[in-house]
């Protein structure tokens, strides 16, 4: 049985409709020394789980032996893998995007592919989600195994800062090892760094109810280098930003900023109507006023505000969301 590489999307394998009840993805990028561990660990902790599972990694531009690590698992007896080879490094959030797109089970399990994530606590988690009746479960990492200075501190921050502007509370919204229903993540699309805030995403498809946390195990990182620095905080509150401006105002962006615009109009207003009265009323000069520059400037850009709400109302109706990612080739086991 022969591994080929098929050029194509995750789109057709959406088309197929196997039994599996279990995906579990993985992206990973430039992780020679844990890939091959990973797996074993992954197979070993889904020996007993009795029902049809699959294992997706997608490599995101790896420079190092991570894709010929990978690939060497393909046809091992037992294992249904699939990897996916990006074109370039397109960021985790892709990763975990084209793995959804990609999955064809019924539960889906994303971890890092660190080994800082512990497969098995994957069997543990399915039980949770059923029985709490959950649409997302989220691993915390509540002892954590990494510097405190640089990763916990700036995290713990993070955590309460999303957790206060989206509304949805979790402890740890970084942990790599989540629990999906199918059907409701890939109503999600994550894109650019999106994927610190996959709970808050979830959310705008399901009540917040139906999205909890579990303590996990986290382990030291063995082999390679973080990707992530205290440098990330300045793009996650960026990041943020957009969350909210997408959780609040996404099918209505024309109140966004028609609301400033309106704001503006305001102060625009009752400026030009001081300086009105200024004028006709008191006699005074006013040209060389720097409240008059202001004023027109306001009004102007009030006017701009309102007309860039419509465009975006219009273009909410009609544009269509790229994947964020392109696919190489995809290598998987064919029968024959």
């Amino acid at each position: 049985m022969p591994t080929v590489a098929v050029q194509t999307g995750p789109s057709s394998s959406a088309t197929e409709q196997p039994d599996i009840e279990l995906s579990v993805i993985v992206p990973v990028m430039n992780e020679e020394d844990n890939v091959a561990p990973m797996i074993d660990r992954i197979v070993g902790a889904l020996a007993d789980f009795g029902k049809p599972w699959e294992l997706i990694l997608i490599d995101d531009g790896s420079t190092d032996e991570t894709l010929v690590r990978a690939k060497s698992y393909i046809g091992r007896p037992g294992l249904d893998l699939r990897v996916i080879e990006f074109q370039r490094n397109f960021g985790q959030a892709a990763g975990l995007q084209a793995g959804f797109d990609a999955a064809r089970g019924r539960l889906i399990a994303s971890l890092d592919g660190d080994l800082q994530n512990d497969p098995y606590d994957i069997p543990m988690m399915i039980a949770e989600l059923e029985n709490r009746d959950l649409d997302l479960l989220c691993g915390w990492r509540k002892s954590r195994q990494d510097a405190l200075v640089l990763r916990k501190i700036p995290s713990w921050l993070a955590n309460r800062l999303i957790g206060a502007v989206t509304g949805v509370k979790i402890h740890d919204y970084g942990c790599g090892l989540k629990l999906y229903r199918a059907s409701i993540i890939k109503q999600v699309r994550i894109m650019g760094g999106m994927h610190r805030f996959i709970p808050a995403w979830v959310a705008s498809v399901t009540p917040s109810r139906r999205i909890g946390e579990v303590v996990v195990n986290h382990h030291a990182r063995q082999f390679g280098q973080s990707k992530y620095g205290i440098s990330r905080t300045a793009r996650v509150v960026l990041d943020l930003c957009a969350v909210l401006f997408f959780m609040r105002f996404r099918q209505r962006p024309g109140h966004f900023f028609g609301m400033i615009g309106f704001f503006m109009g305001v102060i625009s207003g009752l400026i030009l109507l001081y300086l009105g009265f200024v004028k006709f009323a008191l006699g005074q000069d006013i040209g060389t006023r720097p409240l008059l520059l202001i004023g027109v400037m306001l009004f102007l850009a009030s006017i701009q505000m309102v007309t860039t709400g419509i465009v975006a109302e219009m273009m909410t109706r009609s544009y269509d969301e790229p994947k964020g990612y392109i696919v190489r080739k995809t290598y998987e086991q064919k029968a024959g």
